[in-house]
């Protein structure tokens, strides 16, 4: 594979265990993998979510990156309806000053999970054009061409990155600026992904256009086994459907005792067809397939599930097929 391989990682929170250990598990899952070479490790801001402790994502990065040397540490991401620009810049410019060329600022505008989450965050809207003048205005205090100089000033500031819908992907285009692309983006073809390059311009001198693909990617001995470790997620997807909260993720064995109705079993599927799973012969065609539709310069894998041996083994697995180690 002649692309980058880089893991995202939510802190999903597990049945029987208190919060705190998904952060514990974060921070061991990103040791593991700096060790197989993973290119970037990136975390996610969700806010009272009960499915996931991480919701302040710079304070994660720093103790990731403290634990870590080499691998970059990152935001996947950070969501900008939710902060004041130059908050943002402060604290990125602070990671980057203690922790130098490793750290990276993806930047996107989801709202809160639910109604109370918004009203406590006070953000009620997202829309497009406050984020575009949100991006440029983050961009200025990092690079220093803004009316104020946050500090420290950097001369190298982080990278910054667009999680991109089809909307995304054409304000990236437009800023000059990476992005990185999931969901049903990765199943439309090339053309949303060739439009991103003919319509890029550097926001940069030197600037180029760089796409990131993210989706589930869960490796086994077998398809079976494989799919299995695809079904916490995929179930947790499910409930919240239908519960209005994203719960903890439940080990396979309770979930096979829950009443599968007609829906949950539609949703299940859908989740999974998102996702890639099976043997590492199995996974790397698929990739192949994907990086081929999409031109995609790296893959970063989003996958979780509720057994984390089988999930650390999965990424050893997945390190294999990019060759690193």
């Amino acid at each position: 594979m002649q692309v980058a391989l880089s893991l995202l990682d939510r802190s999903r929170t597990r049945e029987g265990q208190p919060d705190a250990a998904a952060l514990r598990q974060t921070l061991r899952r990103a040791e593991l993998a700096e060790e197989a070479g993973y290119h970037r490790f990136w975390v996610a801001e969700h806010h009272a979510v009960p499915g996931i402790a991480s919701g302040a994502p710079p304070l994660l990065i720093g103790a990731i990156a403290d634990r870590t040397s080499r691998i970059r540490v990152g935001s996947g991401g950070v969501m900008l309806p939710n902060h004041q620009p130059i908050v943002v810049a402060e604290q990125f410019a602070m990671l980057e000053a203690m922790h130098p060329g490793r750290i990276d600022l993806g930047v996107g505008r989801s709202l809160g999970f639910t109604a109370p989450v918004r009203d406590a965050l006070r953000t009620h809207k997202a829309d497009a054009d406050d984020f575009a003048a949100d991006i440029e205005e983050l961009r200025g205090y990092l690079h220093g061409t803004a009316e104020l100089t946050v500090r420290p000033r950097l001369s190298e500031p982080p990278p910054i990155f667009v999680l991109g819908t089809r909307q995304g992907m054409r304000l990236a285009a437009r800023l000059g600026l990476p992005v990185v692309v999931a969901g049903p983006l990765l199943r439309q073809g090339s053309e949303p992904f060739d439009r991103y390059r003919a319509d890029f311009r550097p926001g940069t001198p030197g600037a180029e256009p760089y796409v990131v693909v993210g989706l589930d990617i869960l490796i086994a001995d077998t398809e079976a086994e494989a799919r299995e470790l695809q079904l916490p997620e995929a179930w947790a997807m499910a409930v919240s459907r239908e519960a209005g909260a994203f719960p903890p993720l439940s080990p396979v064995e309770e979930i096979r005792r829950q009443p599968m109705t007609e829906r949950r079993r539609r949703i299940v599927d859908e989740t999974a067809k998102g996702s890639l799973a099976g043997t590492e012969d199995q996974v790397a065609e698929g990739l192949e397939k994907l990086i081929a539709s999409t031109g995609a310069n790296e893959v970063l894998s989003s996958a979780s599930t509720f057994d984390t041996d089988a999930l650390y083994d999965s990424d050893m697995r997945l390190a294999r097929i990019f060759g690193l180690g």
